[in-house]
């Protein structure tokens, strides 16, 4: 967690923005930061029944009403919001204007701060400079992106504990027992001649062994940390005409996918995602499995295998209104064989077609050995049966966002891997009695690796990739 308090705060040039949706609403909100910020929106505002009110004369936290003026004369009623440094999101000077929601009456508003001094801020800005004035680490800043983007319950719990510090607090506690180790293996190259031993190397094994243990936890809780953030990639796949649009249309609410009877009408994978029970599930509708002489088709076909290939979760959709559908038994084991990263459910659709509709669904569980769902995609009958099931295979998950500590970010699993990788190193050094500075070597690469999460170590590049995703304004 970074101390804030200890860390001088650096008034960059000043930038403003609009904070809020772009679009017609009631309110719209402007942000102004940095350095010379409340004498440049003192320059645009005049507050009601105050001619000589100053800025720089208010404290923090306050809210002044009055109006807001550019070169051609009165640009909206407005109230303004004063933050001092450094008690402000930036640490810098800064003032937020309410304003009218007219976007009209935002562009006026913001020319007039451009005019006065400010510049357009780039997208995240705000938050990057709240990052560098130790407001927040780079964790935290990246766990407001996935506030503002959460798309479900669970996704918005686990940014909320990331974005408290929860996994900053782990990952620094981390981070100072590793540094505790490398200074005493640093202490005892400096002391190299004396043949002095700081740390005994059994404590240093356990040490190590400990860290090693915490850093694999972290790693492997990434699993279930993506299926909260991004959802569960939920592939429909099986014949053409086996009824995967009408599915997706019916579990969505909407008419997403185009329905034909003709083969082939699906000729690339249509993605929309659907939240049930805090779960959001990423639906991926792909084109029909067969051998297809049309080159649009085929394309289409390779890429529903690739999306496959990527699934939490396989929906094998088979006709039970065709006279093959026992065929199809021998390809889902070789798709329950092949994509075994994936949990994977068998639908015998068009029920409602089939008087058998029963005796034929426990064939197929006797011929596939899998559990088979019965539904009819276009009357809605046994959705919520699937929906259930669905539901079943992540189990849990809607609770794991009460879990203090969580990875849900493919960056930060990379990086954990990596560290984790540099303790490993450190310990097969340690068991083939290697030089000191060998293992002190990998010490310092994990503690590198540990510190790049929060930002303790940090490129340019990496602030550019994280920041470049926020939008303008935040």
């Amino acid at each position: 967690m970074p101390d804030q308090h200890q860390q001088p705060v650096i008034q960059e040039d000043p930038i403003a923005a609009i904070a809020t949706p772009v679009g017609i609403g009631a309110l719209a909100v402007i942000r102004v930061s940095g350095r010379g910020a409340l004498d440049i929106a003192g320059k645009v505002f005049r507050k009601a029944g105050d001619p000589d009110f100053r800025f720089g004369d208010s404290k923090g936290f306050v809210a002044h009403f009055g109006r807001v003026y550019d070169r051609d004369g009165l640009v909206d009623e407005v109230v303004a919001l004063v933050f001092r440094s450094p008690g402000s999101f930036t640490r810098e000077d800064m003032v937020e204007f309410s304003c009218h929601g007219g976007p009209v009456v935002v562009r006026h508003l913001l020319q007039a701060l451009y005019e006065a001094g400010c510049r357009p801020a780039e997208p995240g800005e705000f938050t990057r400079r709240a990052f560098l004035n130790g407001r927040i680490d780079l964790l935290q800043a990246e766990a407001i992106g996935e506030m503002i983007h959460a798309r479900s319950e669970s996704a918005y719990r686990t940014a909320v504990n990331q974005m408290q510090g929860n996994l900053s607090l782990k990952l620094d506690q981390l981070r100072q027992r590793l540094l505790e180790s490398c200074a005493l293996l640093e202490l005892e190259l400096d002391f190299s001649e004396e043949d002095v031993e700081f740390q005994s190397r059994g404590e240093l094994k356990e040490q190590l062994l400990q860290l090693q243990e915490e850093v694999q936890k972290l790693v492997d809780s990434y699993q279930h940390g993506r299926l909260l953030s991004e959802g569960v990639a939920t592939v429909i796949v099986g014949k053409p005409n086996a009824g995967k649009s009408t599915l997706l249309n019916t579990l969505l609410g909407e008419e997403r996918a185009i329905v034909s009877h003709m083969p082939g009408t699906t000729r690339d994978y249509i993605e929309e995602c659907f939240v049930h029970e805090k779960t959001m599930f990423r639906l991926t509708d792909t084109a029909g499995l067969r051998e297809s002489d049309e080159e649009i088709e085929r394309e289409g076909i390779g890429r529903s295998y690739r999306k496959i290939s990527e699934a939490d979760l396989i929906l094998y959709m088979l006709d039970l209104s065709k006279p093959d559908y026992l065929q199809e038994a021998e390809v889902v084991r070789e798709f329950r064989d092949t994509y075994g990263q994936a949990k994977l459910i068998v639908i015998a659709n068009k029920t409602d077609l089939d008087p058998d509709a029963e005796a034929r669904i426990r064939m197929i569980q006797e011929e596939t050995g899998c559990d088979v769902t019965g539904l009819s995609a276009k009357q809605g009958e046994g959705i919520e049966t699937l929906l259930k099931q669905m539901s079943s295979m992540v189990e849990g998950l809607d609770k794991l966002h009460e879990a203090s500590v969580l990875v849900t970010s493919l960056r930060h699993y990379v990086t954990l891997r990596n560290a984790g990788d540099s303790i490993q190193n450190a310990l097969e050094l340690l068991g083939a009695y290697a030089g000191i500075e060998l293992i002190a070597f990998e010490l310092r690469s994990a503690l590198d690796y540990v510190g790049e999460i929060t930002g303790k170590v940090v490129s340019e590049e990496v602030l550019n990739m994280i920041f470049d995703r926020f939008c303008i304004g935040k």
